[in-house]
């Protein structure tokens, strides 16, 4: 007797009566055609050459080096006041800076941005323009909050600086009792659009206010 192997038996395709994959074919994303290259390399590259297996790139020196220095601002780590608070939870996971290259650093030898968070009084000021003093240049400052910028609710105090920019010079101004961590990030980028502009001009752009 023949024992014959059984016959798989192939249901109809009848996938397309099912609604989430009717959805799934209506509504899922196709990459585009040009998707071959980051943004970001094509913002620094004169030339790129597709071939088989990959791509060459052609472009400066200059170019590298300002990209680099826009994307790996160092700010020292300077918090007076409250807004100090903001400052760290931008610095924290939930924002993370770190992916703008941006690294708190607790040397200002090694450190290319001041943000300056709180309220800044006659006794803190010398230290400030310390600090400041022994920061590399080319170097940045973002005023961060309204104390920062003009004394806030302590302006008319016998002990306040009524704007940090009476000390040393700023940047980026962010305002805001206390600015969110989405405003100082928005001050970031200002601050960056700065930094390229200056990389590649030598000249500094005037300084920079967050408009809501």
């Amino acid at each position: 007797m023949e024992v014959k192997p059984p016959v798989p038996q192939i249901p109809a395709p009848v996938w397309t009566e099912f609604k989430d994959l009717q959805e799934f074919e209506k509504y899922r994303q196709h990459r585009a055609d040009d998707d071959k290259t980051s943004n970001a390399l094509t913002s620094i590259a004169d030339a790129i050459h597709h071939m088989p297996g990959g791509w060459i790139v052609t472009t400066s020196t200059d170019k590298i080096f300002n990209w680099a220095r826009k994307s790996s601002i160092w700010p020292v780590t300077f918090g007076l006041a409250c807004c100090a608070i903001e400052m760290m939870a931008t610095f924290a996971s939930r924002f993370d800076v770190e992916r703008f290259g941006m690294v708190p650093w607790a040397s200002p030898r090694h450190s290319d941005l001041m943000i300056v968070s709180g309220t800044v009084t006659i006794k803190m000021a010398p230290m400030l323009k310390r600090i400041y003093d022994q920061m590399p240049d080319p170097k940045w400052v973002v005023s961060m909050g309204s104390c920062a910028n003009s004394g806030g609710p302590f302006r008319h105090g016998y002990h306040v600086v009524k704007g940090v920019d009476r000390v040393v010079p700023v940047d980026v101004y962010v305002p805001g009792c206390p600015p969110t961590p989405d405003s100082l990030m928005y001050g970031l980028l200002k601050l960056q659009e700065q930094v390229a502009h200056f990389s590649k001009t030598g000249e500094r752009l005037p300084a920079a206010a967050e408009t809501k």
